[in-house]
This record gives structure tokens, C-alpha cells and sequence, in this order.
């Protein structure tokens, strides 16, 4: 299951199947009405125009250069597809972006992956650009692959790079999320000789009818493959990881790690969920920052 901060990621094999959660970032949007962009010059590309269109503020701690940030991409992508289409407006408002950010970088939450599909859905209509979810979902795709399931909206199970999606109905969970200081590449983690990579593909239908083995519990063959990959990287996500262990004999779940991490994560049973001193005790004792959380 992958938890996803607005969502949680846990692997099942080589399908994920995305949780959404009541916790992420915040973005303002704010249309310049006084500042219109005419859009005719056939010399502008999509990124002279996005520049142009857009103003980003909060998210120059995440990136030096406003081109490598998602929500910056996103914008591109969308008036890139707009051009491409033919449907591009002859003049578009100056929107200005601000970044809230909440949920920490590099845990594996889909933070930056959010970030971007909020920006395609709120300039799509900011704009009038008309593509639906279907497109949207597309242009998703080609800017990250946890982007689409926040276009989707909806608990799913991913498949591809991520823009295969089906719906899934989970039942109501509450989580415990540890979030280690530690970040290792996903592209190393993809490359690492100890990745395991010979395993089988469970059918969508599998997935939906043996819930019971991967949503508070995890058993074989359901697994997250990057977890001992990542746990002998990075010290910190392998104490996180231990600490949520002891727990669960009480929690009634296992512990485990979000997609490919650094964040993990304890499932709650509901006789534990409403313990708030037993709750406030763990969050206080984590070896790291601890929240509680629970699904959309």
C-alpha cells in the first residue's frame, strides 16, 4: 500500500495500490486580473509562456531553479497540451501559486506529486483550458508517476507507471506515520543488485478480494520490495522501522515502509485509534517526528 499524503504507498508486488490521507500541503491560487498574457506570439514556447503565467512562491527551499519544481512542470505540461491541441486561449491571467508546505520532503508521501496535480486541475479551470479527467490524467503521466492517482481522486490500484488505475474501496483506517530525516535516490534504489525483481503480477481482482492480507496486516505474497533495499541505506528509516514494530502486537497491524520510503507507517486497529493517551505516548517516544493520520 502506497500511503499518500493527500496520501500512504505500500508496494504489492509489482502493483501499488495508493491510500489517500487527510494530510498534505497547501496551495493558494490567485488570478491577476490586472496582468493578462496574450498568448498569439507564435515565438513563445510553453516554457517562455509558463514563466510568464506563473509566479511560485514558497517552494524556493525545495528547488534553486523554479523549472525543476513539479508545480512549475505541471503548469508547463498543461499549456504545452494546450498548444499542442490547438485549444490554447489568445490570452490567459497571470496566476500566482503560493506553496504551503506540510508534509516533510523525500518520505515517499507524494507531496511534490499533489502539489502538481492540484496545479493541473485548478489551472485547468482557472484558464478554461476544458481537458478532462481523462487527459488530465495523461499529462499526468509524463510528469511523475504518482502524479495521476491525485488526478483520480480516489483509493486505487496503480498499474504501468502509475496511470493504470482502478478504483478500490478500502475500509476507514487511522495510521501512525514516522517520518525519518533520510532520503535515498529512487533511481539508485531501481538500480540497486539486491532489489528483488523475479516476482509474479496479481491480477486487479486479486488485489480487490485479498484485502485482508495487505490493509491492516501484511502477508505474503503481498510485500513492499524496496523496504530492506532502503533499510540497509539508511540507518534512521531502519530505526523508525524497528520502533513501529514494537508497537504492533498493540496496534494489531504491521509496520511498514511507504512505497520507497523514507517515510513508515503502523495501521491502527480501532480499539487502539481512540486511545489518545496510548497515541500521545507513542508520538512522544518515536525516535523521529510522528504523526497521526487517517485516510480521505
Amino acid at each position: 500500500m502506497h500511503i499518500t499524503g493527500n496520501g500512504l504507498t505500500a508496494i504489492i508486488i509489482k502493483t501499488t495500490v495508493f491510500r489517500l490521507l487527510d494530510w498534505g500541503d497547501y496551495l493558494h491560487f490567485s488570478v491577476t486580473d490586472d496582468v493578462v498574457i496574450s498568448t498569439v506570439d507564435n515565438a513563445l514556447d510553453a516554457n517562455e509562456l509558463c514563466h510568464q503565467l506563473i509566479i511560485l512562491a514558497g517552494a524556493e527551499t525545495i528547488t534553486a531553479d523554479i523549472e525543476d519544481n513539479l508545480i512549475f512542470k505541471a503548469a508547463r505540461a498543461l499549456i504545452a497540451s494546450a498548444i499542442q491541441s490547438d485549444t490554447l486561449p489568445e490570452q490567459l491571467a497571470q496566476v500566482h501559486i503560493a506553496l504551503d508546505k506540510h508534509l516533510p520532503m523525500g518520505a515517499g508521501l507524494g507531496g511534490g506529486s499533489s502539489n502538481a496535480a492540484t496545479t493541473l486541475m485548478t489551472l485547468n479551470e482557472i484558464w478554461q483550458l476544458n481537458f478532462d479527467q481523462d487527459t488530465l490524467i495523461k499529462i499526468a503521466a509524463a510528469i511523475g508517476a504518482d502524479v495521476p492517482i491525485f488526478i483520480f481522486g480516489q483509493d486505487a490500484i496503480a498499474m504501468g507507471i502509475g496511470e493504470q488505475l482502478t478504483a478500490i474501496k478500502l475500509p476507514d483506517q487511522q495510521y501512525l506515520v514516522l517520518t525519518p530525516n533520510a532520503h535515498v535516490n529512487t533511481a539508485q534504489l531501481f538500480a540497486h543488485p539486491k532489489l528483488q525483481r523475479d516476482i509474479a503480477v496479481l491480477s486487479v481482482e486479486t488485489i480487490k478480494n485479498k484485502q485482508a492480507d495487505y490493509v491492516q496486516t501484511l502477508t505474503t505474497p503481498y510485500q513492499n520490495v524496496f523496504t530492506p533495499v532502503v533499510t540497509s541505506l539508511a540507518p534512521a528509516v531502519s530505526e523508525a522501522l524497528r520502533y513501529l514494530q514494537g508497537l504492533e502486537a498493540q496496534a494489531l497491524g504491521t509496520a511498514r515502509m511507504t512505497g520507497s520510503g523514507s517515510a513508515v507507517f503502523l495501521p491502527l486497529d480501532a480499539s487502539v485509534a481512540t486511545d489518545k493517551a496510548l497515541l500521545a505516548k507513542w508520538i512522544e517516544e518515536a525516535p523521529c517526528s510522528a504523526y497521526l493520520v487517517r485516510n480521505l
